[in-house]
């Protein structure tokens, strides 16, 4: 099983994990920002649940910054109000965007994410299974409830070779991204490996994985690696780092293989700059 097997695997509540096939996934943490989060909230508190029964949910304000009049302020007390009722997290104005923020924060290895963000995949960088969805999804997961989704096809990315001068992560992103085109994805976990992972930065992974969206992917992943273990250690949470390595010989490590549904081999350096 390649990493999103393996994740789905220990997530799995219902279905059988085949291509196609609709299953049912545990949710471990949930995020939503102030856009689409009102409904959400409203949602939970029709439960009548007294906690969120997931292992973390973080609510940022972090989209409808101006002003100008009372909602959106009104808006923000309510979900700080929901915070401290319901043992959300909240992350104030001014803190950052909800993608880069949850990435550094929150984000575990092994783990699933639900947002109502479409770039909650972002958190895909550090090997986390991180998905998009509606308000109710969510609102359902932080009650407890698990996700239904078709088990999405796995597609790996392969990346070699290395950035030439003025080429970054974002070019890279686009080129895959108009490889795809804004359909290509659909339905599919793109899945990064390759020799070039050794020097990919995760702020760079995020890049890539945030902009999978773009080609429509259910999400983006990669493993867990030493330069995940790097991140970690820079953000003061190296104890949350798991190695999660391709296997090579009888030098096991967890949670690789080399099964995809799909290949796509990539080369760094001709990408050209585009941003």
């Amino acid at each position: 099983m390649n990493l999103t097997e393996k994740i789905i695997s220990a997530h799995l509540i219902q279905g059988e994990a085949k291509e196609g096939n609709e299953i049912a996934l545990a949710i471990d943490q949930t995020l939503t920002q102030d856009a689409l989060g009102m409904l959400a909230y409203i949602a939970f508190e029709s439960f009548g649940i007294s906690q969120v029964k997931t292992q973390c949910s973080v609510s940022y304000l972090d989209h409808n910054m101006v002003y100008l009049d009372h909602r959106n302020p009104d808006d923000h007390a309510y979900l700080i109000s929901m915070g401290k009722k319901y043992g959300i997290r909240v992350s104030r104005p001014g803190n950052g965007i909800c993608h880069l923020v949850h990435c550094g924060r929150f984000a575990l290895p092994g783990r699933t994410l639900l947002g109502t963000d479409s770039h909650t995949p972002t958190s895909g960088a550090l090997g986390m299974l991180a998905l998009g969805a509606g308000g109710i999804d969510v609102a359902a997961a932080m009650a407890g409830e698990p996700f239904y989704l078709k088990m999405p096809r796995v597609v790996g990315v392969r990346l070699t070779g290395s950035f030439k001068p003025g080429v970054g992560a974002k070019d890279l992103a686009l080129a895959i991204a108009g490889h795809f085109t804004v359909k290509g994805g659909t339905g599919c976990v793109l899945e990064y490996t390759g020799p070039a992972l050794g020097h990919l930065t995760v702020p760079q992974r995020m890049t890539l994985a945030n902009m999978g969206a773009e080609t429509g992917a259910t999400s983006s992943i990669f493993p867990s690696d030493e330069q995940t273990r790097i991140y970690l250690k820079a953000q003061e949470r190296e104890a949350d780092f798991l190695p999660w390595l391709r296997t090579r010989g009888r030098s096991m490590t967890r949670w690789w293989s080399s099964t995809w549904g799909r290949w796509i081999s990539w080369r760094q350096n001709p990408a050209s700059p585009t941003a």
